[in-house]
């Protein structure tokens, strides 16, 4: 008898798990695993962090709550069309920072506590405006800020419910969008333009 007869048998999302977190993805690029498939990416573009720095930078001076941001925190999120869950670096990960919900938090953690995910569309827009949107829902991540470069808006997609967020808000480029709690102030959006 083998040492696999004599354990639970590894079904294919195990396999494929183990895989992902073996993986070593070279300095700078993200490797997420994402219903079933594996995408690693190059380290973005510099108007991408132009986009990040500009909201970072709002966010730490305007919220009514002070906010801890993680740029690179894993998160395990309900997949959508897999039974997997998926493991996603969002571009900013934004929690009430009496949480400290990132300190001695393992590299692929759960998201309770993240008040705010937020994705800058880059390559696979379907995957920042479906696919992740819906993982985020499901994990009941309350809002998701996504800063579509292709359309030159901002969504802020709110109050998660089973499968996807019940309420989205769009705004162009140049216009204010507003920002409920915890953080309280009009996301100004002049400088995405």
């Amino acid at each position: 008898m083998t040492a696999m007869a004599d354990g639970p048998r590894l079904t294919q999302d195990d396999i494929l798990l183990a895989d992902f977190l073996a993986l070593n993805t070279p300095e700078g690029y993200r490797a997420e695993l994402i219903e079933g498939e594996i995408l690693v990416t190059p380290p973005p573009d510099g108007d991408h962090e132009d986009y990040l720095s500009t909201l970072v930078k709002q966010v730490f001076h305007r919220s009514a709550t002070d906010m801890s941001h993680s740029g690179n925190k894993g998160l395990v999120v309900p997949g959508v069309m897999s039974r997997a869950a998926n493991h996603v670096i969002p571009d900013a990960t934004f929690a009430p920072r009496e949480l400290r919900p990132f300190r001695g938090a393992p590299p692929w953690m759960e998201s309770a506590g993240v008040a705010m995910v937020v994705e800058v569309t880059a390559g696979r827009l379907t995957v920042d405006r479906v696919v992740k949107r819906k993982g985020y829902a499901r994990a009941g991540i309350p809002l998701y800020l996504l800063i579509d470069r292709d359309e030159s808006m901002v969504t802020l997609f709110s109050q998660p419910e089973g499968r996807d967020y019940t309420d989205a808000h769009s705004t162009a480029f140049g216009k204010p969008l507003p920002l409920p709690a915890p953080f309280d102030f009009e996301l100004d959006t002049a400088d995405f333009l």
